[in-house]
């Protein structure tokens, strides 16, 4: 498949991982629906950013959470552009849950987002896929989903969760859709990461050194362009940090 003059629906693809994704793909001549809840201010600054060099692109809110809010966005998109051809789904929450302090609303809240979000949003974008005949979703998922962090429980339990998923629909959505999974290590820190946090990611991996969020977005990339012969993989792009 190639990537220029498809459309492809990137959740929370309007800042850090995302916003990187959106505008590598709109850059290789994707049209590109940038999907967003807060970050109203960056999808239209990045929006506008693609039109201004060539591109096309809309911004789209919702709340992943909410099978009717997902429902909505992807009608949406289709009206605009008629047709989906890739899904990317990146939208997530993160941030640190101690156990056993772990509320009723911290547990639902990461599951909805990080795991429920990606199911409503492979739901609703399959059944256009399954009538084009052709189509790929890329779940963007994360190290902790394999070797679990306890410090972020529900966190690392969603992306486990999305991880399996990215098998179980491999397998339903055979032979037209491909669905593959990117398990990203250390490539972007968080605003409020001390450097003895940093030096303790870096010599996490094999590679030592932090990767980039276009190390995501390349591989994103070559999932959508590089082969059409890749279905239900989980990949990790970690510096060989799973490994160590």
């Amino acid at each position: 498949m190639e990537i220029k003059g498809r459309v492809v629906l990137i959740t929370g693809g309007a800042v850090r991982v995302g916003g990187v994704i959106s505008r590598t793909l709109a850059e290789r001549g994707a049209k590109v629906i940038v999907h967003y809840f807060n970050s109203q201010e960056a999808a239209k600054k990045l929006v506008t950013a693609i039109r201004n060099f060539g591109g096309d692109a809309i911004a789209v809110r919702a709340d992943v959470s909410k099978s009717g809010d997902v429902k909505r966005m992807v009608d949406e998109s289709q009206k605009v552009f008629g047709r989906i051809d890739v899904l990317i789904n990146n939208a997530a929450v993160f941030y640190r849950t101690p156990f056993p302090d772990i509320s009723d609303s911290d547990w639902r809240h990461f599951l909805d987002v990080n795991l429920s979000g990606a199911f409503y949003c492979a739901r609703e974008v399959a059944k256009l896929m399954l009538q084009q005949r052709s189509g790929k979703i890329i779940n963007i998922a994360d190290v902790s989903g394999i070797n679990p962090w306890p410090g972020y429980i529900p966190y690392s339990v969603a992306k486990g969760g999305l991880i399996t998923l990215t098998k179980a629909l491999a397998k339903a959505l055979a032979p037209h859709i491909m669905v593959n999974c990117i398990v990203p290590g250390p490539v972007l820190l968080s605003d409020c990461s001390t450097e003895e946090e940093k030096q303790q990611m870096v010599a996490s991996t094999l590679l030592q050194r932090i990767g980039s969020p276009q190390d995501i977005a390349n591989t994103v990339a070559f999932l959508i362009e590089g082969s059409d012969f890749i279905t239900g993989a989980i990949i990790p792009v970690d510096g060989g940090k799973l490994i160590r």
